[in-house]
């Protein structure tokens, strides 16, 4: 969509005084270093169990590999029992084969080196939306995704100092044909951007696509040893692995690049209804993922991923923000962190259909436990509304928000000399503000988190400034930050070639809808 002025939209006032404060005070983080240890809900006890029950999944029922005889033959080659399409693993076989060669940590490169993002250890990388086929904003309202669409949030993801990373699929560009819009959104993420990005995984040649264009962007040489592109892919839970997902999944091993294996499960329908029995699920499937993608190439870089939700009972619906997905993720945390390999979970996910109280506090409820979890990778930290199906405009920057003050919460308390204050004290007699105090004027400018969206003036104050709610100053927030917008530089000769690439790409094939 076009970014136009707003009825709602002031250029002076507390609008403009927000602007000049967001380009002063916020200093852009590649990616978050927790200080703060992860929360843990199980003991060491508990883990072992569901462990346990995850080998009994895997040699008891197995996993199915569909369509996929090469999966079949290395399941086969490295000791699994193969019956027509179903696999069942010796007991600690996928974790055996996954510890001795997937990487612990990784770093995932960006085209500007400022931005490379470190995946695993005490890392927090935080991306946006992923998936959704519908935007939303104030202005238009709901409607099916477009290509500008598409850049707008690419733009927005470059432009905000709280995520370190481009995505993927922000949103589908349905103006696109769907054989092609892979090429149109790799480009955007390369083009409009300068942070780390995700590749297509719609189809194995997709895949295929994307390693070849970041072999433009970076040199073939240099993908052999560094990981450039980390993509998702979703079991087809319960226990099944389709071969589309298999065979992204081998495109990027093969080529050295990073996957995240996620089980994408609606507990109820996909899994058991309880916590325990979802996350014995999730880490065999996952389990199951990750050794197909170390028999294809040992050393690939992996990240176990989980997305779990709830569901209601009474309509079949996916719902957000409920305890048990939170107590998943805890869980599924920790059993990463015992298998060595990174994690990906969470986000600010909601069921709300627009940036309103429940998508606030669902979202609160999804990103809370992400946080104090320890999660590495987290996709949907910005703009997800309606389970999934929409992004919104206005929630991606009130998300953006929140992200901001995780990464000043992770960091902990500070126990320096400065953070200690006891200088401050000790020479303030009792009774006396600190307002003036040589301590507060060496720090206010830095000492607490400033909102970028919350109103935190007089009632008079907010109504001179037009009576807006969050999602109206989001609103003027957004359309403010495109009109900024200025490209990264992008060399030309690299430029050139990855246009010659798509063009050829496109016209080798007719358009078509799947």
């Amino acid at each position: 969509m076009t970014v136009d002025e707003s009825p709602r939209q002031r250029t002076g006032g507390r609008a403009g005084r927000q602007a000049a404060r967001a380009r002063t005070q916020i200093a852009r983080q590649p990616f978050l270093t927790r200080a703060l240890e992860p929360f843990e809900v199980l003991n060491d006890e508990g883990l072992s169990l569901i462990e346990a029950n995850a080998d009994t999944i895997l040699q008891e029922v197995g996993l199915e590999f569909r369509g996929d005889e090469d999966a079949l033959r290395l399941f086969r080659e490295a000791g699994a029992d193969v019956q027509g399409e179903r696999v069942r693993f010796p007991r600690g076989m996928c974790r055996q084969i996954v510890q001795a060669t997937a990487p612990r940590q990784f770093t995932q490169v960006a085209r500007n080196p400022d931005n490379n993002v470190e995946i695993g250890g005490k890392h927090t990388v935080l991306a946006p939306n992923y998936g959704s086929p519908f935007v939303r904003d104030l202005d238009n309202g709901r409607r099916y995704g477009t290509i500008e669409d598409f850049r707008n949030f690419v733009k927005l993801a470059y432009l905000s100092p709280h995520l370190h990373h481009s995505g993927g699929t922000v949103c589908e560009p349905v103006d696109v044909p769907v054989n092609k819009r892979h090429l149109d959104m790799v480009y955007s993420h390369v083009k409009y951007s300068d942070k780390p990005f995700m590749g297509s995984v719609t189809a194995p040649e997709r895949a295929r696509d994307t390693v070849e264009m970041a072999r433009i962007l970076f040199g073939a040489d240099f993908l052999e040893t560094n990981t450039a592109v980390l993509s998702l892919i979703n079991a087809n839970s319960p226990l099944v692995w389709d071969a589309t997902m298999l065979g992204a999944a081998r495109a990027y091993a093969e080529a050295n690049q990073a996957t995240l294996i996620t089980p994408f499960i609606l507990a109820g329908a996909m899994s058991p209804v309880t916590v325990a029995g979802t996350a014995a699920q999730t880490l065999a499937e996952a389990l199951g993922g990750m050794t197909f993608v170390q028999l294809v190439r040992p050393g690939a870089p992996v990240v176990l991923g989980s997305f779990a939700s709830s569901m209601s009972m009474q309509s079949g619906a996916p719902t957000f923000g409920t305890p048990e997905p939170a107590l998943v993720l805890y869980v599924m945390a920790s059993l990463a962190r015992r298998l060595g390999v990174p994690f990906r979970s969470g986000g600010n996910l909601c069921a709300s259909k627009v940036a309103d109280a429940q998508a606030a506090y669902e979202s609160a409820a999804t990103f809370g436990p992400t946080i104090l979890g320890g999660v590495n990778f987290v996709l949907h930290a910005a703009g997800w509304l309606e389970g999934g199906l929409a992004v919104g405009y206005e929630k991606f920057i009130l998300d953006a928000d929140q992200c901001g003050m995780a990464a000043v919460f992770v960091k902990g308390v500070d126990l320096s000399e400065n953070g200690q204050a006891l200088d401050a004290i000790v020479s303030n007699e009792p009774g006396q503000h600190y307002l003036g105090t040589a301590h507060t004027l060496a720090n206010f400018e830095n000492a607490f988190y400033r909102s970028e969206v919350a109103d935190n003036n007089s009632f008079e104050q907010w109504q001179e400034d037009g009576s807006l709610d969050a999602a109206q100053r989001a609103n003027g927030i957004w359309k403010r930050m495109l009109r900024e917008y200025e490209a990264p530089p992008l060399d030309e000769g690299i430029e050139e070639a990855l246009n010659e690439f798509i063009d050829k790409r496109k016209a080798s094939m007719p358009d078509s809808e799947v």
